[in-house]
């Protein structure tokens, strides 16, 4: 604690000139303030359908939710960093996540939720489901008057 008094939280900032917070801010200046809670994905058209790549590290299977509604495809997840063991005790510094975060892709309606495949592994949720071509909409032909 008493390096912490005499230098702050920025020690190393600025040791040797290197700018080390431009690297950590880096997220921040793409994302905005919330960038913590995003959630990184990656979209990928194999040809017949569409794969979704969203990273959630630290997140259980059961922590995630999936839903299709109007043609929205909605991730939501939550966690908390509280436990029984943490919760008595006072918290000096906290970096990791505690919230929840949700995420909605517009897929189109003719989509059903038995076409959505779901898989998460190692952190990583992926959704998979094929392409759909919206309906089409019925042409209308103006006939012309004669005379």
């Amino acid at each position: 604690m008493l390096t912490r008094s005499i230098f702050g939280d920025s020690l190393f900032d600025d040791w040797m000139g290197f700018p080390f917070r431009a690297f950590d801010d880096m997220d921040r200046h793409l994302y905005g303030k919330h960038a913590n809670r995003v959630m990184k994905t990656d979209v990928r058209d194999t040809g017949s359908e569409y794969e979704v790549a969203i990273d959630l590290p630290g997140f259980k299977k059961e922590q995630v939710q999936i839903q299709l509604d109007n043609g929205y495809l909605t991730v939501t997840t939550a966690k908390s960093t509280e436990d029984e063991k943490t919760k008595h005790h006072r918290i000096i510094r906290q970096e990791r996540y505690s919230g929840e975060m949700q995420r909605s892709f517009y897929v189109g309606e003719a989509l059903t939720a038995e076409e959505v495949k779901a898989k998460f592994e190692d952190g990583v949720l992926t959704l998979t489901f094929p392409k759909k071509d919206a309906p089409q909409i019925p042409e209308h032909k103006t006939i012309l008057i004669e005379g």
